[in-house]
């Protein structure tokens, strides 16, 4: 990489726009003291990047533009633009010219560019980095500040050092992994603290889960149970009807067979003895009888489907008093509502989430509570009254039966005892009926067996209605159920058992949460996977986090061997110039280790030396590393730098400056008047040194030494007139030698 110009515009006393080439390895600017020849050095700091005004002779931003004269008015900004030859890519662009760009404005506003585009200081800083210009400026000697590594303590010393020796891309490395750590450490602490919040949410609903899976359990085994049930209940019900048909046919015939016997009789009977009294008397009866007894099985009937109604209740009420007492589970939900409504006032996060849950649970309690056990009891009660009606009309009806069977009784002993041929009809109808009486009472028993097998169909249909409930589609697949040969033979006992157990395992089964379950198996599997999420991206940052400390230990590594070398190397450098120099004596370079306290830990003068004495302890102390300068000059014995002459400084500065350099030779190396304190002698090695140096970088030379100009391949003048503009004059030095002879 070549410097190949420089262009200032309204920077200081360049108040119109200035441009130098750099065609040559050296270069030197020349002019007399005040011509604003030391603000070409300030230019190439100010464009690199300084942020240090004082570094550039101001206070603040609008000190470094022109500030106007009698004939030039003031500008509202000032520019500064190096062009670099990138054919090499030293910097690592992929264009063949690279040019940096700095704008400082009124309001103290800065703008950097490269190539034209705007871009951060930081960016321009690493992109520099890369060609061993750093932000130390070592290879920008000002005016005064030859001996400035001189006087830097020891720990800047250290980062000149480092700069100098091209280690600044590393730094920059490091620092920047150690803000990604300190980063990744602030996520690793957001991301375990939402974990945290989320745990004890997650840890209820896997209590939840855990009893849905329980409940699922006891689903699978009461869907087994069930099928069973309904099995053996569907094949009972299709025996006993068929059975029933059966013993109800011949009966049924027969009792067809003896009304129209009875019919005939009657009608002989009316036809040939119509004004008989005792016949009529006898067909009364006969109506009346059957009359109270189609009541009597129509009341029998309404009363069994009663009292198979309050059977269905007081299950559903056994169902739902198995566990706890229905009035004390409603106070114990309303009492337990109120409390938890209150304790949402709380701080916290985990503890509110987890009152939010309980408070849902415990409103479908009550809710659940409320609309079924009322009405349930209302209905028990109601049908109670209904049964006791019921039971008092039947009573009633039974008297009148036995009151008309009495009668009847009474008149055929009146009929036995006549003899006579014309009551031979009488008696005829009379045992006729006695069959007929015996075969009702026969079909009315199996009335009510089917009246009976009606209500048990009936609770067959709910009890499938409630297994379709509590099981869903899988309830109507019972048909499937394979039995195992004992229904034919088992006591209806055993089904009732049965049942009474599919009651109880309804009532853990909705005790267990299993019913109704989806939102929170849906609201688990979202928190689940949330806090699997968040593992995940823990793991990721703690594997990044290691994998930075990695590289910084790397680079850490690679920056002490790469500085334990430099520094060897700049020894030997920095010996063989001080000899030059000097004619004999040696110095060189050695690290050293300072203590300092860590902020924050310092004590007031007012407090006692036991206290103060604490300072030495670990936590309140910071161990620097340094660099310090050991010299040993001929004939002359020296305890410290600050022993030196003036002119003893500059020599020493010149020589660890120019070892640097030798070292690790940056692109440019500017040197404002760093050889105005030599003499003669001194200033014809110092010519021999740049010349030497030329060879690697290129040298901008602010100077007024006549040897100094000797050196350079092209010559720079600067002049200021009366309007305190400086302007920039150009001399070939081979054209000037050839006009001089």
């Amino acid at each position: 990489m070549r410097l190949k110009t420089i262009e200032l515009s309204g920077f200081k006393s360049f108040a119109k726009k200035t441009e130098l080439e750099f065609g040559a390895s050296i270069t030197a600017v020349v002019g007399p003291n005040g011509s604003g020849k030391s603000n070409i050095a300030e230019s190439f700091r100010f464009v690199l990047g300084e942020q240090s005004m004082k570094s550039m002779r101001g206070k603040r931003g609008e000190d470094l533009i022109w500030n106007g004269s009698g004939s030039v008015p003031r500008a509202g900004r000032a520019s500064v633009k190096l062009i670099f030859d990138n054919t090499d890519r030293a910097l690592n662009l992929d264009f063949d010219e690279v040019t940096l760009e700095r704008t400082v404005h009124r309001d103290g506003g800065n703008d950097y560019r490269l190539n034209g585009s705007i871009v951060r200081l930081r960016d321009i800083a690493e992109l520099l980095a890369q060609a061993n210009i750093g932000a130390s400026g070592h290879h920008i000697i000002s005016q005064g500040e030859a001996d400035r590594v001189l006087t830097a303590s020891a720990p800047e010393r250290r980062e000149m050092i480092e700069d100098a020796l091209g280690l600044t891309a590393f730094l920059y490395k490091r620092e920047e992994a150690e803000r990604k750590i300190e980063k990744t450490a602030e996520n690793m602490r957001e991301v375990e603290s939402a974990r945290r919040e989320l745990l004890p949410h997650l840890k209820f609903l896997q209590s939840q889960v855990k009893k849905i899976e329980e409940g699922e359990k006891l689903r699978d085994e009461l869907s087994v149970k069930y099928a069973e049930y309904l099995k053996r209940e569907s094949v009972y019900l299709k025996h006993a009807e068929t059975m029933l048909q059966e013993d109800r046919d011949e009966p049924a015939r027969q009792h067809a067979a003896l009304n129209a016997t009875i019919e005939h009789i009657r009608h002989e009977l009316s036809r040939t003895h119509s004004k008989d009294a005792k016949a009529q008397e006898l067909m009364q009866l006969e109506e009346e009888g059957r009359n109270a007894r189609q009541r009597r099985e129509h009341l029998s009937r309404d009363l069994g489907r009663i009292e198979g109604e309050i059977a269905a209740a007081a299950r559903l009420s056994q169902t739902i008093e198995g566990s706890v007492p229905a009035s004390q589970a409603q106070e114990f939900a309303e009492r337990t509502l109120q409390e938890l409504e209150e304790a949402l006032n709380l701080d916290g996060q985990p503890l509110k989430a987890k009152l939010q849950a309980l408070v849902v649970l415990a409103t479908e309690f009550m809710r659940r509570i409320q609309k079924r056990v009322a009405p349930e009891v209302v209905s028990k009660e109601e049908l109670q009254a209904k049964k006791s009606a019921l039971e008092a009309q039947l009573a009633e009806l039974t008297a009148d039966e036995t009151r008309v069977r009495s009668a009847v009784d009474a008149l055929r002993q009146k009929i036995d005892s006549e003899k006579d041929a014309s009551r031979e009809a009488e008696r005829e109808l009379f045992q006729t009926m006695a069959k007929r009486s015996e075969l009702e009472a026969t079909l009315s028993a199996m009335q009510s067996r089917a009246d009976l097998l009606a209500r048990e169909r009936e609770a067959f249909v709910r009890e499938l209605a409630e297994a379709g409930a509590a099981l869903g589609r899988a309830a109507a697949e019972y048909d499937s159920f394979v039995l195992d040969g004992t229904e034919a033979d088992e006591d209806r006992s055993a089904q009732e058992e049965r049942r009474r157990k599919l009651e109880r395992m309804k009532i853990r089964l909705e005790e267990s949460g299993a019913i109704g379950s989806d939102d929170i198996l849906k609201e688990f599997k979202e928190t689940t996977e949330r806090e699997q999420f968040l593992m995940r991206e823990l793991a990721d940052l703690e594997a990044s986090s290691q994998k930075l400390k990695e590289l910084i230990e790397d680079l850490t590594r690679t920056l002490e061997v790469r500085f334990d070398d430099g520094v060897a190397k700049i020894n030997t450098q920095f010996d063989s110039f001080f000899k030059l120099m000097f004619d004999g004596g040696s110095a060189s370079l050695v690290t050293v280790k300072e203590k300092k306290l860590r902020r924050g830990a310092e004590r007031s003068d007012l407090e006692s030396p036991e206290l103060r004495s604490d300072l030495t302890d670990e936590e309140d102390v910071e161990v620097q590393e340094g660099i310090d300068i050991q010299l040993s000059l001929p004939h002359k014995r020296v305890k410290g730098i600050h022993m030196l002459s003036g002119g003893e400084r500059a020599l020493i500065s010149i020589a660890l400056i120019f070892a640097m350099s030798q070292v690790n030779p940056p692109p440019f190396l500017i040197l404002d008047e760093t050889e105005a304190a030599l003499d003669e002698a001194n200033s014809r090695r110092y010519g021999d040194m740049i010349e030497n140096l030329a060879k690697k970088s290129q040298l901008i030379l602010i100077t007024h030494n006549r040897e100094t100009m000797s050196r350079a391949g092209v010559l720079y003048g600067i002049t200021m007139g009366n309007d305190g503009i400086s302007k920039l004059l150009s001399v070939k030095f081979e054209e000037a030698l050839a006009v001089a002879k």
